[in-house]
């Protein structure tokens, strides 16, 4: 592994260099592979080393980059300079399609649905959602906009009217699962189909889970919430009532340590079991900070109708800002961050999200 400074020089110089050729013309074919190559290097090679040698449990955890700097960046890219957007949005894709083929093809990674254990291919069926019609699968994450996306497969097979339409949205009915089909439809489907996913930053995507179901849901609260009142408040009297609507996000941290990832909720499952990237090959991979850019590019490649439009997000939704999600983490004590961390490695590794930064010097500010 490269020190800490030298790494983050390299990555930077190498980026700045790919534009500045990009930016004068020179668009050379061998241009784009070769940089892409040295990030990915940098950025994966510590890690696979960990895999291999099983290293993860034990991991310490590196001195990282902000949250929100790439997200921040992207946003005002679009805004300001389509073209722009659209070279960052290539990079960002070839760099992941890259880091996932040299992770995945390790020896010790699945390298097809049916090489994974009946538990992992069961979930993973679960969450792949398939249209015949368009020919294409998606794996759905839940808390990256899968609500949104359910509405759009429910307006193409003609389920719902239109987008607009007001209704509550009911995550099974009307939907085909890859799950429901036979082996060689599913092998089918896997060879032949458009396949995409979207991911958003882990943490990020964890503590939209957190506010959402302990804050919101009150099945959430009596099923999870009570039990991890009861688990983790040392202060509570033991004669006191709980109600499981008042879980601190430390206490969800310690309850999702003592998980095993394979048989957590689907709202905080690691976003690498559910979808499993090595198992299957996505032609696509979406972005949650780019989201409606990148849903444009689904919708264009898959022919749906042009009167057809990724739905614009509900006016009661409440987003997790940068400032949120810098209060949460740094408010977190650092033991429970360095366990939590390795559960949700592939998540940051393989959909290219910096780990993020708790310095004493950045949490202050």
């Amino acid at each position: 592994m490269f020190p800490r400074k030298q790494q983050d020089y390299g990555v930077k110089r190498a980026v700045m260099n790919f534009r500045t050729m990009v930016s004068s013309g020179r668009r050379s074919s061998a241009v784009l592979p070769s940089v892409l190559t040295f990030l990915v290097i940098v950025a994966s090679g510590g890690l696979l080393l960990m895999i291999e040698k099983g290293m993860l449990n034990s991991m310490e955890t590196p001195s990282p980059r902000g949250i929100g700097k790439r997200s921040n960046y992207m946003r005002q890219a679009v805004k300001h300079s389509p073209a722009t957007a659209d070279v960052d949005s290539q990079i960002l894709q070839e760099i992941r399609n890259r880091t996932i083929k040299t992770i995945c093809g390790q020896k010790n990674m699945p390298h097809s649905v049916w090489s994974l254990s009946p538990l992992q291919r069961k979930t993973l069926l679960q969450h792949v959602l398939v249209n015949d019609e368009y020919r294409f699968l998606y794996c759905y994450v839940p808390k990256v906009a899968c609500s949104n996306w359910k509405r759009v497969l429910k307006v193409l097979n003609g389920a719902l009217e239109n987008i607009g339409v007001k209704i509550k949205m009911d995550h099974r009915s009307d939907l085909q699962f890859l799950s429901s089909l036979k082996p060689e439809e599913i092998s089918y489907r896997l060879k032949h189909y458009f396949k995409f996913m979207f991911v958003r930053e882990p943490m990020e995507r964890l503590l939209s889970a957190y506010r959402n179901k302990f804050g919101e849901i009150e099945s959430y609260q009596k099923k999870y919430g009570v039990e991890i009142v009861k688990r983790y408040r040392k202060s509570r009297a033991k004669d006191a009532p709980v109600n499981g609507d008042d879980v601190t996000f430390p206490e969800f941290v310690r309850y999702l340590l003592d998980e095993d990832v394979e048989r957590m909720n689907e709202h905080w499952m690691p976003m690498y079991n559910l979808c499993q990237p090595c198992a299957i090959t996505y032609d696509f991979i979406g972005s949650y900070e780019n989201l409606e850019r990148d849903a444009d590019f689904v919708l264009q490649h898959i022919g749906a109708p042009p009167d057809i439009h990724f739905p614009e997000r509900q006016t009661w939704y409440k987003p997790v800002t940068t400032e949120t999600l810098h209060y949460y983490v740094c408010s977190l004590p650092q033991k429970l961050l360095k366990e939590l961390l390795p559960k949700y490695i592939l998540d940051f590794s393989l959909f290219t999200y910096p780990l993020p930064n708790t310095t004493t010097e950045h949490c202050r500010h």
